[in-house]
């Protein structure tokens, strides 16, 4: 169990390679009600290392450190203490960033220039159970789970694929029978269904899925 009982504080550790930071933080942590700061950590290492000990309720993680980042953190903590919840805390305004962090389970993503009570209030939502993340940026990280070429047509599918292998569009248009403005169309309509802007996205795209298909067969 999380080192908090029924009618305990909340236990909270910050794992952040800046120790001004960590201070701060913890600062605003120990002035709340209900709540206090039970370790702090400067890494990945001292970071899981500590958490083994204190076994918080919340943490509160950088997605940057010098070891390595916060979702490993998360990702490690989600396997030795599935009790604890993390919240990351980071000046990353980024998409990519917002994606790892969901994928890793967390349960809240503030950036580091949110006020004191908000992150109050985040630990105490967090501790509660509930996941503090904005609706439009869970969408669209569902919809990004979601297969984008699930919309496409037969025609579409073989164009993305010979995308993939290389071929320029005189090309596609020889190997398929078409001329080559039809092939333009398609490509086209695959950008407009598939949220991409540009041809060699779709490229990337097709490539990205090799690797991942490499990777499934070579676990299992």
């Amino acid at each position: 169990m999380a080192a908090r009982s029924a009618s305990g504080p909340i236990t909270v550790m910050i794992v952040d390679d800046h120790e001004v930071v960590r201070r701060g933080v913890a600062e605003i942590v120990d002035r709340a009600e209900g709540m206090t700061v039970v370790a702090e950590a400067g890494s990945v290492a001292d970071g899981l290392q500590r958490a083994d000990l204190v076994r918080p309720s919340v943490v509160l993680v950088d997605l940057q450190l010098p070891d390595g980042t916060g979702i490993d953190v998360m990702r490690a903590l989600r396997e030795r203490l599935p009790e604890s919840r993390a919240i990351v805390l980071t000046s990353f305004d980024d998409a990519g960033a917002l994606e790892a962090a969901l994928d890793e389970g967390a349960a809240a993503y503030l950036l580091k220039s949110a006020r004191g009570a908000e992150i109050v209030d985040a630990i105490r939502a967090v501790a509660a159970g509930r996941v503090l993340l904005d609706q439009r940026a869970v969408s669209r990280h569902k919809d990004r789970q979601e297969d984008p070429t699930g919309t496409l047509t037969p025609s579409e599918l073989r164009v993305v694929e010979l995308i993939g292998e290389g071929l320029s569009n005189r090309e596609i248009a020889e190997r398929l029978g078409i001329v080559e403005k039809t092939v333009k169309n398609h490509i086209t309509s695959v950008l407009a269904k598939m949220g991409l802007q540009r041809r060699t996205q779709v490229a990337a795209w097709v490539a990205s899925r090799a690797r991942a298909g490499w990777q499934v067969d070579a676990g299992g």
